[in-house]
């Protein structure tokens, strides 16, 4: 039987909902560079001559790789950044780049031979950190961003602070704050009004990339190999859904997705294979609202513990979180739900963030393979148990296992990832 959430904890998840659930196109982070440009080029009144950016090794993780959309094709942290300053638009957050132009990518191509930029790791402990600056002249504009991709902490203009960020209004996502049993509470008692805007939305954006990623050619094609490569089963085109969405979007697709904990991917995780099992079941649609909750909930609980950026795969948060949400799809109360999360963390844990690129794929469909698993364990009668490596006794007490592994354990493992990728 579900629990009683006060006013002020079922507020709450509305607005978690809202708030995280929220448009990005392209790669989170080469974005988050982009906006940190755009918002620069605004301070600096002018077309730069020069410029630098400093950011943390996990931004140089994700934005080394991927295409930056709406470029030609362009990669890197160059890209985002001159993309930024060229033809972004600084009050479209994540969407900075939809406003491109056909002759602003012309103009992308020309500045990025002609304009020197100067790229530095940041001498910080902060694991997201961007610092842009555009000069021109005597004319200086710098942008700093911290904590989450549009937090801009502080906007100098020749080194007076013309902008600084107050504390940030996005809700804190602490432990105290969510727990297993208050999601799945939460999931069945919401009035699906106060839910339907955001969450049909996921389910219209992540969709339709899914699907071009399986239309069209984009990385390593991983959508297509499931369907081509594996019996078209329910479970297999779950994964290939949820992967051929990152295929497209971490190779230039300029399709917009709907995030979850400031990740395009993680959001697609989340969310795609709960939608195709409930075509396939041919549940109702506010049946599907609610197992949405479920999964983008669950994943936002897991990730809270381990922070935006992180050595630790956030598909494998967001894989749980689907496994979750089919469960709920099935009839799964709280006891489902939570041995599902359990079980699906328990196996792919070790699962590392390498940084953004095609082979994001293919590890959104592990973690999908490893979040369905974990239901069809507990559904058959078997589960790992507390004592079993770093799974604890109780759903919450093994989700702060995996967010103590993440964010404090892995720490060299991330120092020694960037190394390696930057060893070229």
């Amino acid at each position: 039987m579900s629990i009683t959430l006060s006013p002020e904890k079922y507020e709450y998840y509305v607005r978690l909902l809202r708030e995280e659930l929220v448009p990005a196109m392209g790669c989170t982070e080469p974005i988050a560079i982009a906006y940190a440009a755009a918002v620069a080029r605004e301070a600096l009144g002018q077309s730069p001559i020069s410029a630098e950016i400093a950011v943390s090794g996990n931004i140089i993780k994700n934005a080394k790789s991927v295409v930056v959309p709406h470029t030609g094709g362009m990669r890197g942290i160059e890209a985002a950044l001159i993309a930024g300053f060229v033809g972004g638009r600084h009050d479209a957050f994540l969407e900075v780049l939809s406003s491109v132009t056909e002759e602003h990518i012309l103009l992308m191509q020309k500045v990025r031979e002609a304009l020197p930029v100067r790229v530095t790791l940041a001498d910080t402990d902060e694991q997201f950190y961007i610092h842009v600056t555009l000069m021109r002249a005597d004319d200086k504009a710098e942008v700093i961003i911290e904590g989450r991709h549009t937090n801009v902490v502080r906007v100098l203009k020749n080194g007076v602070t013309v902008y600084e960020g107050k504390e940030q209004e996005k809700i804190e996502h602490r432990r105290e704050a969510m727990t297993v049993e208050e999601i799945v509470s939460f999931a069945d008692t919401v009035m699906l009004d106060d839910v339907r805007q955001t969450l049909m939305r996921q389910i219209s954006y992540n969709m339709a990339i899914a699907e071009e990623g399986l239309k069209n050619n984009y990385g390593a094609n991983i959508g297509k190999v499931y369907l081509s490569s594996y019996s078209p089963d329910i479970s297999n085109r779950a994964k290939a859904y949820a992967a051929a969405g990152s295929d497209a979007r971490m190779n230039g697709c300029e399709m917009p997705v709907i995030i979850n904990s400031g990740s395009g991917n993680q959001g697609m995780t989340a969310s795609v294979p709960v939608i195709v099992y409930a075509r396939e079941m041919g549940v109702s649609e506010d049946k599907l609202l609610r197992a949405l909750c479920v999964s983008n909930l669950i994943t936002l609980r897991v990730k809270s513990g381990i922070g935006t950026l992180s050595a630790y795969c956030g598909a494998v948060a967001a894989g749980a979180g689907a496994g979750c949400g089919v469960a709920y799809l099935y009839g799964g109360g709280y006891v489902e739900i939570a041995h599902t999360l359990v079980n699906a963390l328990a196996v792919d844990s070790g699962l590392i963030c390498d940084g953004a690129k095609a082979s994001c794929a293919a590890k959104i469909a592990t973690a999908v393979e490893n979040g369905l698993l974990g239901y069809h364990l507990y559904r058959s009668g078997n589960q790992f148990f507390g004592g079993d490596g770093i799974v604890k006794k109780g759903v919450e007490n093994t989700i702060d296992s995996i967010g103590r592994l993440a964010r404090l354990g892995m720490r060299q493992t991330d120092r020694e990832i960037l190394n390696i990728m930057l060893d070229d």
